[in-house]
């Protein structure tokens, strides 16, 4: 686990948090409580069980889509980091391949222009590892619908931060603590705003300037904006 973790489960006290002028709550780094408090998390949990009920035929179908189109599990989850430091496991529909990390070595490794994409973005626009239903899927973000289940237990929220591993927890230097003071967002600033076409210290800028800025105003108006980034697919990758 890295200093910023540490750091961040380590400390006993933390000064109150700083309002807006409608007397909202921010984020303040190491705050016990995540970015907007109760204002926010009663309606995820609200939205996350009615959109849960209304696309479970969605779900079995891509379910059984995933299922017959390569072998193996239907979802992945990744750890990644959430409120205050703590790990939980991403959930999406797969989209790779079974051996997806060897192929990823196998890539960097003989690739220098692959490799340094990869450490640059931490992502691949021609990345061998997924497959063509998976491409389908994440054009139009539905690989990320498990991730309901993340905002119903409280993981996540709608509208966040970008989730990121402990390893790109490193990067973001000072920005950590804002990213440590809010839930991971299935949508935010970042998926807005060119998605894969920012670069990496831009999506870090961003996650950054959704914590300071915060309010419920902001949250309706990243929801309002995901709508037509997702069904044209802009940015996906």
């Amino acid at each position: 686990m890295s200093n910023q973790l540490r750091f961040a489960h380590g400390r006993e006290r933390s000064p109150p948090s700083p309002t807006n002028a409608d007397g909202v709550q921010r984020g303040h780094p190491g705050s016990p409580r995540p970015v907007g408090g109760s204002l926010k998390r009663l309606p995820d949990a609200g939205l996350a069980l009615l959109l849960l009920v209304l696309f479970l035929p969605l779900f079995l179908m891509v379910a059984a889509a995933v299922k017959l189109s390569s072998p193996g599990p239907v979802l992945f989850g990744h750890r990644r980091i959430g409120h205050g430091g703590r790990t939980f496991r991403c959930w999406k529909f797969r989209t790779m391949v079974t051996d997806a990390e060897a192929r990823l070595e196998r890539l960097l490794a003989t690739d220098p222009a692959a490799r340094a994409e990869w450490e640059r973005d931490r992502k691949l626009r021609s990345d061998p590892r997924v497959t063509r239903l998976g491409r389908a899927l994440r054009d139009y973000s539905v690989d990320e619908l498990p991730q309901l289940v993340n905002v119903l237990v409280g993981e996540m929220s709608f509208v966040g931060p970008r989730p990121v591993t402990a390893e790109e927890l490193d990067r973001y230097g000072p920005a950590v603590e804002a990213y440590l003071a809010a839930r991971p967002g299935i949508t935010g600033l970042w998926q807005t705003s060119g998605r894969s076409d920012t670069s990496y210290d831009e999506r870090v800028a961003l996650d950054s300037r959704y914590v300071a800025e915060w309010s419920p105003a902001l949250d309706c108006m990243i929801l309002m904006r995901t709508v037509p980034v997702v069904l044209g697919a802009r940015g996906s990758c």
